[in-house]
């Protein structure tokens, strides 16, 4: 079980960071959301992968899940929920203004020779 969530945590992480570097707006929005859910799935992960435990210990019960966690998975979506629709709303104003979707795009006539260099 350990083995699978760390793999998807993982997966997540790559697959994120390779959508984050993109040079378009919408693979980097889909790659923080990426991200976000692998940290989502990390934090819930810290909280011991038990199955059919009770949040709460209670006598006689030997095992049981870390609430905290869990309440911090939800307090996290929350707020990825936001940022991502801050980033898609800032990502739509910047396709709308200016007609391109590039995430570092350079004015018209820069050239690729730096200043200072002959």
């Amino acid at each position: 079980m350990e083995l699978l969530v760390a793999s998807a945590i993982g997966i997540l992480t790559a697959g994120g960071l390779y959508l984050v570097l993109r040079l378009r707006t919408f693979p980097v929005i889909l790659g923080m959301s990426l991200l976000t859910y692998a940290v989502n799935v990390f934090l819930f992960a810290s909280g011991r992968l038990t199955t059919g435990a009770p949040p709460v210990l209670r006598e006689g019960m030997t095992t049981y899940s870390d609430p905290l966690p869990q309440a911090l998975v939800l307090t996290a979506i929350v707020i990825s929920f936001g940022m991502t629709a801050v980033v898609v709303m800032i990502g739509l104003g910047a396709f709308l203004g200016s007609n391109d979707d590039h995430v570092d795009d350079r004015p018209e006539g820069e050239d690729d020779v730096t200043e200072g260099t002959a």
